[in-house]
């Protein structure tokens, strides 16, 4: 009888799981069809949550709408592509719960600019908005915001987590060596607030989105900096609060927003397409240009081909896809885009010399997106060109050392741990016991010639000299804006000053169109349900929600221990 109830489970499960893998597949072919776009249509622009720089998996569903997630690249492509498209008369933005950084933000701001320069208006709807939003929609033409919602605009403020006090009560001691007088990642560890290095940095990071901000939507709304910067003080605002400052122009909901446009031009029925629909029926052409992204953490290895697994460049993967791109002779070119605080030190190193096999194959330009700092802004280093946004992060020329000691957690929970070794050094990688003077002695000088070794790599992309790049290295962290005046970045700007910039490097005419291939690709769920394993679905869910409930959680590098060439923070500017 167990036998035949085990065998009827197994064969349900295997037919549950068979029927999503059929729907799956039809869902691809119906997505893989091309969408048709109406004429007098209105392009929405509805970005909710995150903005990513990697295709995310695709989730078709037949009969239905698919579920991708537009990518910077295909925001840039889809406007780019829309101010010349006939069949878009206008774009309505509609901006939700964004947790895209500042670098980001700024190429999609810009992205709008340059589409109202064709001549089409562009107008906003605001739904519950934050700085981020409202940063976006001063870009439009007018601002509609509904009569009963508030403008959660009130100035812009950080924070940091420290985990000492958690450690102390868990018997925990982690042990931090540095080598840069500002390379203090280990400090979450170790203090329970910020060192007087860190809020001098942060306190300009700070700054720096602050007076963009507050610059940025003062030139779009006709007002000075100092008067939003006062504005800013007295929010947030009630909707008619909002309207009578200025802040916005109309208090109105979705059907007036489209009534006033439909007047606006000309008195037409107005057609909606979404952009995931849109960037899908646009078919590609021009130079292929490979958008080669590097996101997140940087780890040694392999990454997992599963759902939902944190974004990070593990250097085994990342090392083959640069390959495919530099043996791909129909790539005219390559942007290589980064967005990364770092990790581990050696795959970085490795990753930075594929990177540069690459830079002697094809023309390369390096783009940051919103953070590039330690092993983000190593593996810029091939010594092509270098972009990044006034908001990047960036810099953090470094080293540190992290090791835990969990002998006092090991008493609490009633532990003993009794071990031989042969050797002077052996056991300095046990979690049981505290590092020997000798052995912070050799993780010292480790970890100082690693640095040496960074500053130098640095020195010589930059094309300066060792004593030229120690000053402004010592891990400290700078924005884009400093970070150029400091000779660390070449240009201020985005993806179109980094086609631009490609397009001469290549040979390529100045105004040929360009298709900006992005690797890796998208892919869809089928792809990733026949690639992955269940163990690795199940740990990256687990892994997601984790650090959904605990935003300060360390990173994946941070867990790894080693040396580390890590960006000291995690820098959230609400």
């Amino acid at each position: 009888m167990a036998k035949f109830l085990l065998g009827v489970v197994v064969g349900v499960v295997v037919a549950f799981v068979a029927a999503v893998i059929v729907v799956l597949a039809i869902g691809r072919l119906f997505a893989n069809k091309q969408p048709t776009i109406a004429a007098n249509s209105v392009l929405v622009l509805s970005l909710d949550g995150e903005l990513p720089e990697t295709p995310p998996v695709e989730i078709p569903f037949p009969f239905g709408k698919s579920q991708s997630v537009p990518t910077v690249r295909d925001v840039w492509s889809s406007l780019r592509q829309a101010a010349s498209d006939n069949r878009i008369k206008a774009v309505v933005i509609q901006p939700r719960h964004l947790v895209a950084g500042w670098g980001v933000l700024q190429e999609i701001r810009q992205d709008l600019t340059n589409f109202r320069q064709s001549g089409k208006p562009v107008y906003a709807l605001l739904d519950n908005p934050g700085s981020r939003e409202y940063y976006l929609a001063s870009a439009a033409e007018k601002i509609y915001l509904a009569p009963e919602d508030l403008l959660d605009v009130k100035g812009f403020h950080l924070e940091e987590m420290y985990f000492k006090n958690t450690l102390d009560k868990l018997g925990i001691q982690v042990q931090v060596d540095h080598i840069g007088r500002y390379k203090d990642a280990g400090d979450i560890f170790t203090r329970t607030n910020m060192s007087p290095e860190t809020r001098e940095v942060l306190g300009e990071v700070l700054d720096q989105v602050y007076n963009d901000f507050c610059s940025t939507v003062g030139a779009a709304r006709h007002k000075s900096a100092a008067d939003v910067k006062a504005l800013l003080d007295m929010g947030p605002f009630l909707a008619a609060q909002a309207k009578g400052t200025g802040l916005v122009d109309e208090l109105g909901y979705e059907d007036q927003v489209y009534g006033d446009l439909k007047k606006r031009l000309g008195g037409e029925a107005l057609n909606k397409v979404n952009i995931r629909t849109y960037f899908h029926a646009v078919p590609a052409r021009g130079d292929r240009i490979a958008l080669l992204v590097g996101e997140g953490d940087i780890v040694g290895g392999e990454s997992e081909n599963s759902l939902g697994s944190q974004a990070v460049i593990a250097s085994g993967t990342f090392s083959k896809l640069v390959r495919q791109v530099r043996n791909d002779s129909s790539v005219k070119g390559v942007i290589l885009r980064i967005d990364s605080p770092g990790g581990d030190s050696i795959a970085s190193d490795d990753i930075l010399h594929e990177l540069k096999l690459l830079s002697r194959a094809k023309p390369l330009v390096i783009s940051m997106s919103d953070v590039a700092a330690s092993g983000g802004y190593y593996v810029s280093m091939t010594g092509d060109p270098v972009l990044s946004y006034p908001d990047t992060i960036t810099g953090s020329i470094g080293v540190l050392y992290v090791r835990p000691n969990l002998h006092g957690l090991y008493d609490k929970l009633g532990i003993s741990d009794d071990m031989m070794s042969r050797g002077k050094l052996a056991d300095m990688d046990s979690p049981y016991i505290p590092l020997s003077d000798a052995a912070r002695d050799k993780l010292h000088d480790l970890i100082q010639s690693t640095y040496v070794s960074f500053v130098g790599k640095v020195a010589s992309a930059r094309k300066k000299s060792f004593d030229q790049i120690d000053p402004i290295a010592q891990g400290r962290v700078w924005m884009g804006a400093q970070a150029q005046q400091n000779g660390l970045v070449d240009t201020l700007g985005g993806l179109d000053q980094a086609i631009a910039l490609i397009r001469k490097r290549a040979h390529l005419s100045a105004t040929g169109e360009t298709n900006l291939v992005t690797y890796p690709p998208r892919r869809s769920l089928l792809d990733v349900i026949a690639n992955a394993s269940t163990d690795d679905m199940a740990s990256s869910a687990a892994e997601t929600k984790l650090r959904k409930a605990i935003p300060g959680l360390p990173s994946e590098s941070f867990l790894r221990g080693g040396i580390l060439r890590l960006m000291p923070y995690r820098v959230t500017i609400q």
